[in-house]
């Protein structure tokens, strides 16, 4: 299923449009953009649920509490509802992004995918709420109506009920059109080494707390924002401090490819373990030492979330974000990791990275032109270690370059103008990824060494 971003005014971005691919790259140099691109598609994916407000008048509620039955009737199409949730997600983004109010007012975020035709989908399921209630979901091939059963352990109100409402439907439309998404940020190593010590929200609502009047709303103080760093930071935070809870989960890597975990733990070294006191702790390979993770390199931090992703959290369809992977890591490393990225493809994690590295994207085009049913292509890929799941096709990849270009013409306009966008770049089944930038500041750097070396003969 096909699906495209259109941003305007997001940060430096004036306009921009992508497409996802199965592996998605932008490229570009400092303060281009590739963050605001990445930050802004995550956390419309992330917050999704809380974005769409499926239509529940009084009576509907009251027959539910009474009767345990409500019957929604979808009345919308998936794009109408998509973009009304892309309209109420352009109103937060001043908080998404932790700005000051009124910094992205003249923002606009949309998404477009392929019509889903719900008429034609059966949903068959039960959910488990935090809040004591389990909802039985039902609907047919061909019926209009979706139809959700209560079981109720505890009492429950009217405000969570619709919030878990609008959950259990959103889920049921989009759960396998829209990926679920985790993000490694470039924030990472930091929140590795002082994992400890970060807790913004519990920070901010113990501050506000202290500060309320006596009459305030205690629902209304559970539910607010306390957002003090753009959400993915404080995505990265919250996972960080949920280790011991995370690991009694196994990814669907963990269960049928533990090969990608061995290959990872020879990547970043070693492997982390994690107490049932909450310790932390990195084993570097064959040794018996066991660091805390301010004592591990920076190669042990950056790759923390992304060990305990893949052993923990993986499954098929997600897609994992990562600004910057190339962050304290080696060259070869750099290449090591961009063979894993293809092999999370080829397994169905779909990946979308930001980069500055050469080496990544060099290696991808290898991967991409080794691809091919070819004697001496073979024979290459098998001399230099390849493994045909490593391997990629140019129609999986996306790759854009951010920098300064013209932009399409607007209503009114008469001229073209330049501004901050993302460039499609090209993807060739033989040549592979073609980005400039990198291209000419090599070429750059060894005409210099060329001049340092021969110009005086």
């Amino acid at each position: 299923m096909s699906l495209t971003v259109r941003l305007k005014n997001v940060g430096v971005l004036k306009q921009a449009e992508f497409s996802l691919g199965d592996l998605t790259i932008i490229c570009g140099k400092n303060n281009t953009g590739k963050t605001y691109a990445t930050y802004a598609l995550y956390g419309f994916l992330r917050s999704l649920r809380s974005l769409i407000d499926i239509p529940i008048d009084n009576s509907q509620i009251r027959n539910l509490f009474s009767e345990k039955v409500i019957k929604i009737r979808l009345t919308q199409t998936t794009n109408q509802i998509l973009s009304k949730a892309c309209e109420a997600y352009t109103n937060r983004l001043d908080e998404f992004f932790a700005a000051s109010e009124g910094t992205f007012q003249n923002s606009e975020f949309h998404l477009f995918t392929d019509e889903i035709d719900l008429r034609q989908k059966e949903f068959n399921g039960r959910v488990e709420s935090p809040q004591g209630a389990s909802f039985i979901i039902s609907k047919r091939k061909g019926a209009e109506d979706l139809t959700l059963t209560l079981e109720i352990e505890k009492e429950i109100d009217d405000f969570t009920v619709r919030k878990i409402i609008n959950f259990v439907v959103t889920n049921a439309i989009f759960s396998d059109s829209l990926p679920a998404p985790f993000i490694s940020s470039a924030e990472r190593t930091g929140i590795a080494i002082f994992r400890k010590e970060l807790n913004f929200a519990r920070n901010r609502l113990l501050e506000e707390m202290w500060q309320a009047e006596k009459h305030l709303e205690l629902r209304e103080l559970l539910f607010k924002s306390y957002q003090s760093y753009p959400a993915p930071v404080e995505s990265n935070v919250a996972f960080a401090q949920q280790l011991e809870d995370i690991t009694k989960r196994r990814s669907f890597i963990a269960k049928e490819h533990p090969e990608v975990l061995e290959d990872f733990a020879d990547i970043v070294g070693g492997d982390y373990v994690i107490t049932q006191q909450d310790q932390l702790y990195f084993i570097p390979k064959d040794t018996r030492l066991k660091l805390t993770i301010p004592q591990s390199s920076s190669t042990v931090c950056s790759l923390l979330d992304l060990s305990f992703y893949l052993h923990h959290i993986a499954e098929e369809g997600d897609l994992l974000m990562v600004d910057g992977p190339e962050s304290s890591l080696h060259p070869e490393n750099q290449r090591r990791i961009a063979r894993l990225f293809a092999r999370l493809v080829n397994l169905g994690v779909k990946v979308f990275i930001t980069t500055h590295s050469d080496y990544i994207v060099k290696e991808l085009n290898t991967l991409i032109m080794l691809n091919h049913d070819k004697p001496h292509l073979k024979r290459i890929a098998e001399e230099n270690g390849y493994q045909k799941d490593e391997l990629i096709t140019a129609e999986q990849v996306k790759v854009y370059v951010a920098e300064k270009a013209l932009l399409p013409l607007e209503e009114g306009q008469k001229r073209r103008q330049r501004g901050d966008t993302l460039v499609p770049a090209d993807v060739h089944p033989e040549f592979g990824i073609g980005v400039p930038s990198f291209d000419s500041t090599i070429d750059e750097m060894n005409r210099i060494q060329d001049e340092i070396v021969w110009e005086e003969e």
